[in-house]
């Protein structure tokens, strides 16, 4: 299982394989979708790495890679994973806000595929990731779709089971966990904390989960919304 908030079962990540970046289960990858860009030889900063895949396909193009996670089993599957693939990512354990070990201005890209889900004040992750990165240098990141929060993925006929603008946790039962706890956001109130930070969007994806690519992440809600939001943001000022 890869996806905890689509099978309820798993490590964010674990089992993916390390080839390319993904933003969600059964999407386009990044080589399709190309938000971030070009990243050979660039220094990317992996907020949230999960089991590393993404953190080791960006290192494995060229990138010189920054992985940090609030989890440490997380990280020492990242380093595994790169050990296995031949590739270095440097890693950081911790909170996703707390940057204080990158200088001002020397991130060319920041990526963050769910790790921001069940932050609870995203408005200061977005302050620092503004802070490191180099002026007009792309913030990629993907979330829960709001509207995917509104159904029961375990519902084999999905019903409204909550409203759009309810921003109560929600919660998964995770086998072997103690629990995940996402953060729903409103399209408007995320884009008024991006605003704040002094991000310009320039990017928006709601791409149609495919069911052979999405594997045992499938579920029946995925084929009346769309299950991830992907987003890029591009740092204004300095």
């Amino acid at each position: 299982m890869s996806w905890s908030r689509f099978t309820l079962g798993g490590r964010r990540g674990a089992g993916l394989s390390p080839d390319a970046v993904r933003y969600g289960p059964g999407l386009p990858a990044e080589h399709d979708l190309k938000f971030l860009g070009h990243v050979a030889g660039r220094r990317v900063l992996d907020l949230g790495c999960g089991a590393g895949a993404g953190s080791v396909a960006l290192a494995a193009a060229g990138a010189r890679v920054i992985a940090i996670d609030e989890h440490a089993d997380n990280l020492v599957a990242t380093r595994e994973a790169a050990a296995r693939r031949g590739v270095r990512v440097e890693t950081h354990h911790g909170p996703l806000a707390e940057l204080a070990f990158i200088r001002a201005d020397t991130v060319d890209a920041a990526l963050s595929s769910y790790g921001l889900a069940a932050v609870a004040d995203i408005d200061r992750v977005f302050r620092q990731v503004h802070r490191v990165l180099r002026p007009d240098r792309p913030f990629v990141f993907s979330l829960p779709h709001p509207a995917f929060n509104l159904l029961d993925p375990e519902d084999p006929a999905p019903r409204l089971r909550r409203t759009w603008w309810d921003d109560e946790p929600v919660l998964w039962s995770v086998e072997g966990t103690d629990g995940l706890a996402d953060r729903p956001r409103t399209l408007g109130s995320l884009f008024a904390s991006l605003s704040r930070a002094n991000f310009r969007v320039d990017g928006l994806a709601e791409p149609r989960a495919d069911r052979a690519a999405a594997g045992d992440s499938w579920c029946e809600a995925l084929r009346w919304v769309p299950p991830t939001l992907i987003v890029r943001a591009r740092k204004q000022g300095s």
